[in-house]
């Protein structure tokens, strides 16, 4: 699928992944709207690099949708890619103190993490169906992102983990529903990267994680992450599919 005069949806745009993601996909030739909550990140990318950027709520249908309608006024909506994230709460199961989770900390860390990638998912294809096929009956993909946390949670993780094993488990089934509109689904898995979110304990994470990726001896970086959902995009065959970007990593128990 061509990049280039493709209208492309990145959700969570203004963070580490989407920025470099709506980089990549706008020096692709991709007409790129961010839908972020981060308005003056939004704005300032929108004036350097010439992208729409719209203030959405991933949890929220209209909010989605408005987004949506942005990314279908510059051209054929072929591309989303939802990165966003939002709060996520942790800690043991049963703690030393011997109280238990609490309830609302996993629904809220579900709904960001897995609800809300449900709601992007949903929208983004109903809308990416009205576009014209492709060759092969191609619309358009969709790129979702889980975690390799997905796989091998780790301690005080269980709510986190859990959302991303959900979005996990609605990739092939998600691929097979729409294929008969012929949108393809695929997640990326990312180990730790080393966004700019961290900030001044960037320099701490590299020191801890680095050297526990067993090649290359350090965390992952936005960009390569972007240069997969670029691959994603143009690549045809992949879908259905989660691809680990975490350089060989499996988490341990802490």
């Amino acid at each position: 699928m061509q990049i280039s005069g493709s209208s492309a949806l990145v959700v969570g745009g203004t963070g580490g992944l989407g920025e470099a993601t709506t980089r990549r996909l706008a020096a692709a030739g991709a007409k790129v709207v961010v839908a972020d909550v981060a308005d003056e990140k939004g704005r300032e990318l929108e004036k350097e690099l010439g992208i729409r950027y719209v203030h959405t709520d991933a949890t929220d249908e209209e909010s989605v949708n408005a987004a949506i309608a942005e990314a279908k006024a510059l051209g054929p909506l072929r591309i989303s890619v939802d990165t966003h994230g939002g709060p996520a709460q942790g800690g043991r199961l049963v703690g030393k103190d011997g109280k238990p989770l609490p309830l609302e900390g996993f629904r809220t860390t579900i709904e960001y993490y897995l609800t809300a990638v449900f709601n992007v998912l949903r929208l983004s294809a109903a809308a990416i169906a009205e576009t014209d096929p492709l060759d092969e009956g191609g619309r358009g993909v969709v790129v979702t992102t889980a975690s390799i946390a997905a796989f091998e949670g780790q301690i005080g993780q269980l709510p986190y983990a859990a959302a991303k094993g959900g979005v996990v488990g609605m990739t092939l089934v998600a691929a097979r529903d729409l294929s008969p509109l012929g949108i393809r689904v695929v997640t990326i898995a990312p180990g730790t990267i080393n966004t700019p979110a961290y900030g001044k304990a960037a320099d701490k994470l590299e020191q801890y994680w680095g050297p526990q990726v067993p090649f290359p001896r350090r965390m992952g970086r936005s960009a390569e992450y972007a240069q997969l959902a670029q691959s994603i995009i143009e690549n045809d065959y992949l879908n259905g599919e989660v691809i680990r970007l975490d350089g060989a990593l499996r988490f341990g128990p802490k």
